[in-house]
């Protein structure tokens, strides 16, 4: 089972950026987006179907917006739209896809970067989706959360670690949570096999020259549970596709 995790900025601008060619290229049996910022309808979603995937949307109601889609070429036996909190669903932040023993859970956790009331929020989903995966593991052991969480976790993860102390995706309360989160048998995939630094995943673009000299984040994730930790094979990011200001991040599990 190859995953990919990819925060495309909204699929509609990646598509017109060779989103669908890189999609032919076969890098993944299921696709997990985030941030794709549209409706199904509003999509040339048979030129993903094409490609031989089935496709899941959870949008946000607000248009333009959040929203979370599975493209999987492997046969789901249940999907599940939102995680039951009513903030976190009206945002189109949760959709989980089951596959035998083993449950995906592809999140667009919030940002706190447009103010203190996000922030704010921000910590309250992170309470609140901490809750749903401990819930979950209870009857699926088998976890995968992918997507991006919006939080460099380690001092490793983030190319200026002392200038971005007080930047929002690098608080202290945030890297606690991970802390938090990690500590309770999750495995950061991509740290199994790549312990090297400058491995990021984002980019800003307010700033000229940024991705092109590698002063990023590592924000997106594919974490699983140690239930699943025997079952890796591979990880890695691929910084050289550039649909979106953030890049893919990939995982390689036995199946």
């Amino acid at each position: 089972m190859r995953i990919i995790s990819y925060n495309v900025n909204g699929i509609r601008a990646a598509m017109n950026k060779g989103l669908i060619d890189w999609l032919k290229t076969d890098p993944a049996d299921i696709i997990c987006l985030q941030e794709t910022k549209a409706h199904r309808d509003n999509v040339d979603y048979k030129s993903i179907q094409a490609l031989g995937f089935d496709d899941y949307w959870y949008s946000a109601e607000k248009k333009g917006y959040s929203g979370v889609a599975i493209f999987s070429k492997i046969k789901s036996d249940n999907v599940e739209f939102g995680n039951g909190f009513m903030k976190s669903d009206a945002e189109g932040r949760v959709i989980r896809a089951d596959y035998g023993d083993i449950t995906l859970i592809n999140a667009y956790f919030p940002s706190g970067t447009s103010g203190d009331e996000r922030q704010e929020y921000k910590y309250q989903w992170l309470e609140e989706f901490f809750g749903y995966t401990e819930l979950l593991r209870k009857k699926r052991p088998k976890l995968i959360v992918c997507g991006d969480y919006n939080i460099a976790h380690r001092e490793i993860d983030i190319h200026d670690p002392k200038g971005n102390k007080k930047s929002s995706g690098f608080l202290p309360e945030e890297r606690a949570w991970m802390d938090k989160f990690l500590e309770h048998d999750w495995v950061d995939s991509f740290r199994q096999f790549h312990p090297e630094p400058h491995r990021y995943s984002w980019w800003s673009q307010r700033f000229p020259g940024v991705r092109l000299n590698n002063k990023g984040w590592r924000i997106d994730y594919i974490n699983v549970t140690k239930a699943l930790q025997p079952q890796l094979l591979d990880a890695d990011i691929y910084p050289d596709v550039k649909h979106s200001d953030h890049c893919p991040v990939y995982l390689k599990l036995k199946y």
